[in-house]
């Protein structure tokens, strides 16, 4: 896989956008950032993921993911292998990225519940 399929694949998804963070392109959902091509000239995708979600896909293909490197990693952003990685592994990273962001996105966006006091 290329980073153009990267790109093609991330724009799929409803509501996805292509925007840029500190030079590099990224993909977001309802202006927050699910995937970026941010290191791209290393032939790498990144996922924003959940520490358990991206041990999931690890431990499915160690050889097409692993944790970006210090806090981002162990908090859960993952880069992908773009050469290594099939269209349905690409995929499912995607997807997992951007099934993620919306459920976060729909959980901020639900109504604070007014506490008696």
């Amino acid at each position: 896989m290329t980073a153009n399929d990267f790109r093609e694949l991330a724009l799929g998804f409803d509501d996805a956008e292509e925007s840029a963070h500190m030079g590099a392109a990224d993909f977001r959902v309802g202006g927050r950032i699910f995937a970026t091509l941010a290191h791209e000239h290393l032939g790498l995708g990144n996922l924003m993921l959940s520490p358990e979600l991206q041990q999931s896909l690890i431990a499915k293909a160690p050889e097409v993911f692993l944790p970006v490197a210090g806090g981002w990693g162990r908090m859960g952003a993952t880069h992908i292998r773009l050469a290594e990685a099939t269209p349905e592994q690409l995929l499912e990273g995607l997807q997992t990225a951007w099934n993620l962001r919306v459920q976060k996105n729909g959980k901020s966006k639900a109504p604070k519940r007014k506490t008696k006091g």
